[in-house]
């Protein structure tokens, strides 16, 4: 029986794999123009089961040189020289495991470690294309490795130059050049030449616009559960749950089937909503490289720290402008993505709940009067949560801990207070998230689940009676939107003067809300 895989390479034969015979085929599209490009996605986004798929794809039409950097060694940019004798080392195993005539892997490999300058690598290339009976195609996976190296850029500079002479029927070179990783190399603005003129060049300005979504939509994703259920027999609702893995994930390919890989083999096949919030929070409880690096990025650029608590906390609308580097660069970690109204978001609800533990966590450090009540008192004696306590709980600690704080502070940090209060008390059994479309500067729902029960509770800010008004309406809208009775609101309420911190039950258009005033 196959398995899901979430470590390197998937093959079809041993995982259970998305089915991206639709992509593969947009792909070779820019095969068969003899287009040079990049696949940059961010880390674990599938670029090297792509990249394996596509060389099976294309390698009874053509001689596929499929290689990686990875590896390589810091010799290796030592010298023209060493990159020379490396890449012809490289390139040699892979005409041998393609089965090119020994002559000409004879002639490639001459003299190779007396190859000095790009220009013989140039001429080593001619010939190589010249000698074959087929066009040759050449993928190099992890590029971003080297990136940063004067000679790697020197040498997609070599292979822009044989591209524009080919072009003009002056060089044989490669028909396709593919580069993998997670920068897009024609955006790097390092010299190729010493000279002013060429300082400011991209040696990948020839590049094409590569515009296939590598992310799996839910109809991807039930390829994969069929060929599962076929094997598994569980009786799930292969559409049903395809949808709710991709609201999760966004399609994400290292938590689509990571999410998979938990139910399947830690949570007893619960192929059910509860099962994928399950996995979710078992996910979220460990330690992997994609969030690792999603941290760690987060922490090293300030700018990205802000932009991400403001949309995530704040609901702050930021137009999709990928020239802003801020921007840029949530792109290029994964972090952001386009919604459909033209503003930049969070990938996935699972990136989100991610940044909101950091930030809650980092703000549990900060204020040591978050850890002084045991969260054992929250739940009673049926393993409930005892949500009015909770919400009594926080009206209290804000007026002893907060009431002296700036309207600033509180503005600005009175949301992430409150998760960072309430997420230590429901984070052994019960599960949270927050709802993208009533996110914004006023309002913000969150959504927690506990002991197989449900409680909205909305978190909105005070801005006179008629907006509360109209948050009582939103919040009774929303109730009956997901089929409940009752629901929550904690209103900040940031005025000095006349502010009364109350709690009372209300009746909302037919709902009972609790509120409270903080």
């Amino acid at each position: 029986m196959k398995r899901f895989n979430v470590t390197g390479l998937c093959i079809p034969q041993m995982h259970y794999m998305v089915d991206i015979t639709n992509k593969i085929n947009e792909i070779k599209k820019y095969i068969y123009q003899g287009e040079y490009f990049t696949i940059n996605r961010a880390r674990q986004y599938g670029k090297t089961t792509v990249i394996n798929e596509l060389y099976h794809a294309l390698k009874d039409e053509y001689l596929v040189i499929e290689t990686s950097f990875e590896g390589l060694g810091e010799k290796a940019f030592s010298s023209e020289n060493e990159f020379c004798d490396s890449f012809i080392n490289l390139i040699s195993k892979k005409l041998v495991q393609n089965n090119v005539l020994d002559g000409i892997i004879a002639e490639w490999e001459t003299n190779k470690s007396k190859l000095e300058k790009f220009e013989e690598l140039s001429a080593r290339v001619t010939e190589l294309v010249k000698n074959v009976d087929k066009d040759v195609i050449l993928i190099i996976d992890e590029v971003d490795k080297s990136s940063d190296n004067q000679l790697f850029l020197n040498f997609i500079g070599m292979l822009r130059t044989k591209y524009l002479e080919s072009s003009k029927g002056m060089d044989k070179t490669f028909k396709s050049v593919v580069l993998a990783g997670v920068y897009d190399i024609k955006n790097l603005k390092l010299k190729l030449r010493p000279d002013a003129e060429n300082k400011y060049n991209s040696p990948w300005n020839i590049a094409a616009r590569f515009t296939v979504d590598l992310s799996f939509n839910p109809d991807e994703i039930s390829t994969m559960l069929i060929d599962y259920e076929k094997d598994a027999m569980t009786g799930m609702d292969i559409y049903e749950i395809s949808r709710m893995i991709y609201e999760y994930t966004s399609g994400y390919p290292f938590l689509v089937s990571r999410l998979c890989k938990a139910i399947e083999e830690e949570l007893n096949r619960n192929w059910t909503r509860e099962g994928i919030e399950e996995a979710v929070k078992e996910l979220l409880k460990e330690q992997n490289t994609l969030f690792d690096d999603i941290i760690k990025n987060i922490e090293n650029n300030k700018e990205l720290d802000s932009m991400a608590s403001d949309i995530l906390m704040e609901g702050t609308e930021y137009s999709f402008v990928q020239t802003n580097p801020t921007i840029n660069i949530g792109i290029v970690f994964g972090i952001f993505i386009e919604n459909k109204k033209g503003k930049v978001q969070i990938h996935n609800k699972i990136f989100e709940l991610l940044l909101y533990n950091h930030f809650s966590i980092r703000q549990e450090l900060k204020r040591r009067a978050l850890k002084q009540i045991p969260s054992s008192q929250f739940i009673d004696e049926c393993g409930d949560l005892r949500i009015e306590l909770i919400l009594n709980k926080f009206q209290e600690l804000m007026q002893e801990e907060y009431r002296d704080q700036t309207r600033e502070f509180a503005e600005k940090e009175g949301r992430l207070l409150f998760l960072a209060f309430i997420k230590p008390i429901i984070n052994g059994e019960g599960f949270y998230f927050v709802e993208p479309e009533t996110r914004n500067n006023m309002r913000l729902d969150m959504v927690i689940t506990y002991n197989k029960k449900l409680f909205i509770i909305e978190l909105k800010k005070w801005y006179g009676k008629e907006y509360e008004e109209k948050g009582h309406k939103q919040l009774a809208d929303y109730l009956m939107t997901k089929k409940a009775d009752k629901g929550y609101m904690v209103m900040f309420d940031f005025r000095k003067t006349v502010k009364e911190y109350s709690r009372a039950w209300l009746d909302v258009y037919g709902k009972s809300v609790y509120e409270v005033i903080v």
